[in-house]
């Protein structure tokens, strides 16, 4: 399990169609496949959505971020944030 997680923030820059979010569907079930995609979905109080990723450094994160075809295509800014992950295994951080 990853120590850290990786939230990406998306913010929509211009309306996506039909295909871009197809586009977009396929890059979220590479990143399944590959393990990567801990959770992901739009916002239903703000423009935008969100994408969780495990990865092994910042600097994977941002590679998997930028080939998003929402980012890419310019039809999404997105910021990353890094998010230590509480959970029972590590006792929620307590130690």
């Amino acid at each position: 399990m990853n120590k850290y997680l990786y939230v990406m923030l998306m913010e929509n820059v211009k309306p996506v169609d039909a295909q871009i979010v197809e586009k977009h569907i396929a890059h979220l079930q590479e990143l399944e496949h590959r393990q990567k995609l801990v959770l992901c979905g739009p916002f239903t109080d703000y423009t935008g959505g969100m994408v969780v990723l495990a990865t092994s450094s910042l600097e994977e994160a941002r590679g998997l971020a930028e080939s998003d075809p929402f980012i890419a295509e310019g039809y999404k800014t997105f910021k990353l944030r890094t998010l230590e992950w509480a959970h029972s295994d590590n006792n929620y951080l307590l130690d």
